[in-house]
């Protein structure tokens, strides 16, 4: 029906960046780490991360509270997938890949920050 998609895995519970398999991402908990997998898995040198606030105290989400059936964020959430990402720092540099945080706020620590604007330039 959709020519040349391809499906994508994640690998419940393996909270780890993985590229040995292609299509099989590690799980982190959420789709923003799931992203950064793929894109390792897609060979980039760089990423600009944009939202990823990983806080609540300025709301839930950009768009407000998911509507019913949909889980929402609470802050063990968060802590947990803070953690997960920030622990992806090291493995991502091994593997050659440059990540810089631009979100405007991020409870994020691992990687360098500043504005979309500068991350754009380097």
């Amino acid at each position: 029906m959709f020519p040349g998609l391809r499906q994508v895995g994640i690998a419940r519970g393996r909270d780890e960046i993985l590229i040995d398999e292609p299509g099989v991402l590690g799980d982190g908990g959420n789709s923003g780490f799931q992203a950064i997998n793929l894109a390792a898995q897609c060979g980039a040198a760089k990423l600009i991360l944009v939202g990823f606030d990983m806080r609540l105290d300025l709301g839930v989400h950009w768009h407000g509270k998911h509507g019913r059936g949909l889980n929402n964020p609470t802050e063990r959430n968060l802590a947990k997938w803070r953690g997960i990402i920030d622990g992806s720092a090291q493995r991502l540099a091994q593997l050659g890949v440059a990540v810089i945080n631009a979100s405007a706020v991020s409870a994020l620590e691992a990687f360098p920050k500043m504005s979309l604007t500068e991350a754009l330039q380097c």
